[in-house]
């Protein structure tokens, strides 16, 4: 099965949106089951992983009625507040639907040290009963953070989001670099090779931006904690589905048929338990 691992939807709406400024026009709109499964089926990708976009349980709710109506949804990523003190009641309640998987807070909105937090932390702590995992969605001066989090609990499941957002656009890499052999030593920690076209230059990328970065993930990952995502519609800011999707392709291509086969499904099935 290939998985694209990291997808979003949702019902447009200005306040709640307001994160889709003006120079989003693109993706300013409706994005829904129906609109991304066509897309899927054309590029070979037999489901996906649904991700949440906004912090709230209403969020979790509608992205698990999509999954439950769209069959190609094989799990969610949903939305809990881990600073409060009613987290292992609502975990219980959500862990009872088994299409929800793990959960993710938008921490690159957060303070550097977010995660170092005392109720951050106690709220990671019950995810594991729970057997649900967690997206770390971090820019990577914040990655520091995650380090230390992913040590402090060596039985949790993490995956990095859109290879910690490395500053694509200007060059970066030297620090994110290090940092991202850092965190891969923790061997309970996953990276997702998505949101590549939006750290580029949204109008003038060439897949040869990408190589730099891709060679540092897979040197420390390996082929066994990677995950293919698309971070659609967010990529449409930057690429067609297919644009994007050609990216890991390319970069790919010399690898043997079952590494290929982990990076674009197995490992995203494994990690989520679809």
């Amino acid at each position: 099965m290939t998985l694209d691992s990291h997808q979003h939807f949702w019902n447009y709406n200005p306040v709640r949106d307001a994160w889709i400024d003006d120079s989003m026009a693109t993706i300013r709109k409706d994005f829904l089951p129906q609109d991304l499964q066509s897309v899927l089926k054309k590029n070979g990708i037999d489901g996906s992983i649904a991700v949440q976009a906004d912090p709230s349980e209403t969020e979790t709710e509608f992205l698990l009625s999509c999954a439950k109506t769209s069959p190609f949804i094989k799990g969610v990523v949903g939305w809990v507040d881990l600073l409060n003190d009613n987290l292992e009641e609502r975990l219980s309640h959500y862990s009872k639907n088994k299409l929800l998987k793990g959960v993710r807070h938008i921490v690159q909105a957060e303070p550097n040290d977010f995660m170092l937090r005392t109720d951050f932390q106690h709220g990671i702590s019950k995810l594991e009963r729970f057997n649900l995992t967690y997206d770390i969605l971090v820019f990577p001066y914040q990655l520091n953070a995650a380090i230390k989090l992913a040590h402090r609990f060596p039985n949790q499941k993490f995956v990095l989001d859109h290879m910690g957002k490395p500053f694509i656009k200007t060059g970066e890499i030297d620090q994110w670099k290090k940092d991202i052999i850092a965190l891969s030593k923790a061997s309970n920690v996953y990276c997702k090779v998505s949101g590549m076209v939006t750290e580029a230059d949204l109008t003038q990328w060439k897949i040869s931006d990408f190589k730099p970065y891709l060679d540092v993930i897979f040197e420390a990952f390996g082929t066994d904690r990677v995950l293919y995502g698309s971070d659609w519609p967010v990529c449409l800011l930057a690429a067609k589905y297919e644009q994007q999707l050609r990216i890991i392709q390319d970069y790919i291509g010399a690898f043997s048929k079952h590494e290929k086969a982990k990076i674009m499904g197995i490992n995203a099935r494994d990690f989520y338990h679809c």
